[in-house]
């Protein structure tokens, strides 16, 4: 199996018409041709929180969006990508709830971190837990287990309950790592052909580490997931949000990384009307990535830019992206905010909100993402050029809802037919079907306010310019006929 170098769209099972079946029938409808590269399901599975991501089992799909004969049908035509939640299982899983029943006598027990496994007495060190990269007031939740109503602390990196819904998983352990393979050997029986390694930067507990993303460990567990994957016909993406750095080791042992900076830069670029940090970015970032500018969470500034944008400038950005409806998540740990108190994790919006509704900001921002190198993918809101929903934010008290919205099968049918739609339809057909894109890439000096991009292959070529003050954005290439062919995107 290898990642085909198309267009991928990002959904939830049931955000375009419902449930699965309906999606099915809406990519069939409408975008055929449109994600050649595949479709990421956000997580389907049974789950007790997190929208998906605190699944109970990888082995079912949750009833309410259908079943693996829906995921099946949509794999015959797309390439389908799910996530595997590999630090963590929901609390309501029956693993957890045969180790709360039964305690440390549970058949399950050693799927899961009890503190004697990380301190040997069972008791946490402050001192340790200082050093840890948090993403709750404590690392761990006691529970009540047995009939003797044993209190038992495991651990459990996230989670907004007390304790928690999410509990982690002991990837040192061989029931661990059964457990893990019967999931993928699942996923291929199923059709699926990539997963997300879902917070694969947390796994490794250690002490006197911030136990987040540990070297050398995690490179000795995604040697083993990496080998069952290849065995299986699967490829893999690690999914970690931090520093740039990080992404760029895992880039040099040869996996998938995320481009979690170009958002924020192609909003900047777009925002400031100056493409110079962009372009050098460019010339010198990974190929082998999947590039996106909107997701079910936001888009990342801390830490993934720490060191190439300053507080004083993200703060600028934050402050029109606020103006024009957003919202924030903020860093949980202090010691992880800038110096300057700065602690901004993900401007929380719709890109085309971001973008003030601007048809032509907006389609210049997705031809930069289709021109940078690497398998690009368009959130489904994006896809249908959604905008903030502040009504579903004030409904459910999350604020990631503002990018979630769930498209009724009229709305869909009313979204496509925009004219900023399908413009996008076009540049997203011109993109999978070009052979040059498998070429070699440069981006030319220019103005400051201009951004030109080229891609080469043999004797084809196609050149993305984009004026910044305007918006208005060119690509040229070469024709059929051998004559250069020019069309405003």
């Amino acid at each position: 199996m290898s990642v085909k170098n198309k267009v991928q769209l990002i959904t939830y099972p049931d955000s375009l018409g419902g449930n699965l079946k309906t999606l099915s029938e809406v990519l069939n409808k409408y975008f055929a041709d449109i994600f050649e590269g595949g479709i990421h399901i956000l997580p389907p599975f049974p789950s007790s929180g997190d929208r998906g991501f605190a699944p109970l089992t990888y082995l079912e799909i949750d009833p309410t969006f259908g079943s693996w004969d829906d995921i099946r049908a949509i794999g015959k035509k797309f390439d389908v990508l799910v996530d595997l939640m590999v630090n963590h299982i929901s609390k309501q899983s029956v693993y957890f709830q045969d180790f709360l029943k039964n305690g440390r006598k549970s058949e399950y027990a050693d799927l899961f971190i009890t503190l004697n496994k990380i301190w040997p007495d069972g008791v946490p060190v402050q001192e340790n837990i200082n050093k840890m990269f948090l993403r709750r007031t404590e690392p761990y939740s006691t529970f009540q287990v047995g009939e003797s109503g044993e209190q038992i602390q495991v651990w459990t990196t996230f989670g907004k309950q007390v304790p928690s819904e999410q509990i982690d998983l002991d990837i040192n352990s061989a029931l661990t790592k059964q457990l893990l393979t019967d999931f993928m050997v699942n996923f291929s029986k199923q059709g699926v052909k990539i997963v997300r390694l879902d917070a694969v930067g947390y796994i490794i507990k250690k002490l006197e580490t911030s136990c987040f993303f540990v070297e050398p460990e995690i490179y000795g567990f995604l040697g083993w997931i990496s080998d069952l994957a290849n065995s299986l016909n699967i490829e893999l993406l690690p999914e970690v949000h931090s520093h740039y750095s990080i992404q760029y080791k895992l880039a040099e042992k040869g996996h998938w990384i995320y481009d979690f900076i170009l958002p924020y830069y192609v909003l900047e670029t777009l925002i400031n009307h100056s493409g110079a940090k962009l372009c050098d970015y460019l010339r010198e970032r990974p190929h082998k990535q999947f590039t996106m500018l909107d997701c079910h969470d936001g888009i990342p500034v801390k830490p993934d830019l720490d060191g190439l944008v300053s507080s004083a400038d993200a703060r600028k950005i934050v402050d029109v992206c606020m103006e024009r409806g957003s919202n924030l998540s903020l860093i949980f740990s202090d010691k992880h905010k800038s110096e300057d108190g700065f602690d901004v994790h993900q401007i929380r919006c719709s890109f085309y909100s971001a973008l003030d509704c601007n048809d032509d900001a907006y389609l210049a921002a997705r031809a930069i993402q289709f021109f940078a190198p690497g398998i690009p993918q368009v959130y489904y809101v994006g896809m249908l050029a959604g905008e903030n929903d502040t009504e579903n934010v004030l409904k459910t008290g999350e604020g990631r809802e503002i990018n979630r919205h769930n498209f009724t099968v009229d709305e869909i049918d009313e979204a496509v037919n925009k004219p900023v739609v399908q413009r996008l339809m076009k540049l997203i057909r011109f993109r999978n079907q070009y052979p040059a894109f498998d070429g070699t890439f440069t981006v030319s000096e220019t103005r400051v306010d201009e951004i030109l991009l080229s891609w080469k292959k043999d004797e084809l070529y196609c050149t993305l310019k984009i004026d910044l003050n305007t918006y208005s954005t060119q690509i040229s290439y070469l024709g059929e006929d051998g004559q250069t062919v020019e069309f405003k995107v």
